[in-house]
């Protein structure tokens, strides 16, 4: 058994080897998962969390690690979630810890960490939730959320960040078109990265074009702005920290951003009851109540509606 009391205090602390254990509780669904968040939760709250999604090839590791750099010459803390896919082998990420943000590995304020989505759809872990808390009680003010490489349904980083970062770059074919039905509707900020490419002005024409299309904005609703960038050479990076902020600026004097948190706070929980419902459920294979209602089903005395209405009732006694 870990003691969870002492390893918050050490991850308060910024101890990286604290922080870590903490996650892979998180990760592996510890028996003292429970423990561990009712140990975090009056910590939590304060980090700005930053979503970045886009395509494959789009530059978002290299996007991810010159913010990075611009939020330490601010003098902040920096946590990183990087989303991996599984290896269909071990289960874990197929790109490790600190592989992509190596010039990173060795600075005390930034903490690093690859998560496996674990077959979990939407480009993010499903214990991504959680790990964020983590990295908000260990102290870190900023927390960047890198995605799997996403397509046009994969959107699910929108309702886990304060601001979601989508990014494009010129070249990639008919990416804005393949994703104008997904990424292109979460987007807070949107960044065309690899600028110094033919056609980056066109790209960024074409985006704005189609934000120009969308959902109709009332005076004072945020526009969200179109950032040029080189990430590589840092070229137009605090720029886009500045639209960041700019943009929390706004969410912090309309109310959105405590909404924002109240709606993820609801998905959270609405997300693990269903996760616990659906063990109980998957408990009951071979229980008499289950196949009782198979039973009235098969002879036309019930339909499953009303059969799950009954095995809800019976699971929750009401």
């Amino acid at each position: 058994m870990v003691d969870v009391p002492a390893l918050v205090d050490q991850a308060r602390e910024g101890r990286p080897r604290a922080v870590a254990r903490l996650i892979s509780l998180v990760e592996g669904a510890s028996p003292q998962l429970r423990e561990v968040m009712a140990a975090l939760a009056p910590l939590t709250g304060n980090a700005y969390v930053v979503g970045l999604t886009g395509s494959p090839g789009v530059g978002k590791s290299t996007s991810t690690s010159a913010l990075v750099a611009a939020y330490r010459r601010a003098g902040k803390r920096v946590g990183v979630l990087a989303v991996d896919p599984s290896s269909p082998f071990s289960g874990g990420a197929l790109l490790g810890d600190r592989v992509r943000m190596s010039e990173h590995a060795s600075d005390p304020g930034v903490y690093i960490r690859s998560m496996a989505t674990r077959g979990h759809l939407g480009g993010l872990a499903w214990s991504a939730p959680q790990a964020i808390r983590v990295l908000d009680a260990a102290g870190c003010e900023v927390i960047l959320v890198e995605t799997v490489g996403v397509g046009q349904s994969e959107v699910e980083i929108a309702s886990q960040a304060d601001t979601s970062v989508v990014l494009l770059a010129p070249g990639m074919g008919d990416g804005i078109q393949a994703a104008k039905a997904g990424i292109l509707e979460i987007g807070d900020v949107y960044v065309v990265n690899k600028a110094d490419r033919d056609g980056a002005d066109a790209t960024a024409r074409e985006l704005n074009h189609m934000l120009g299309l969308g959902e109709a904005r009332a005076p004072g609703d945020w526009r969200p702005p179109i950032v040029k960038t080189v990430a590589a050479r840092g070229e137009g990076v605090d720029e886009v920290v500045e639209a960041l902020e700019k943009h929390r600026a706004w969410m912090e004097e309309h109310g959105v951003l405590a909404e924002r948190r109240r709606a993820r706070a609801a998905r959270e929980v609405e997300t693990i009851a269903v996760t616990a419902l659906r063990e109980r459920i998957g408990d009951l294979r071979g229980d008499r109540r289950l196949d009782a209602l198979a039973e009235r089903i098969t002879a036309g005395e019930l339909d499953p509606y009303a059969a799950s209405d009954e095995l809800i009732a019976s699971l929750t006694g009401r």
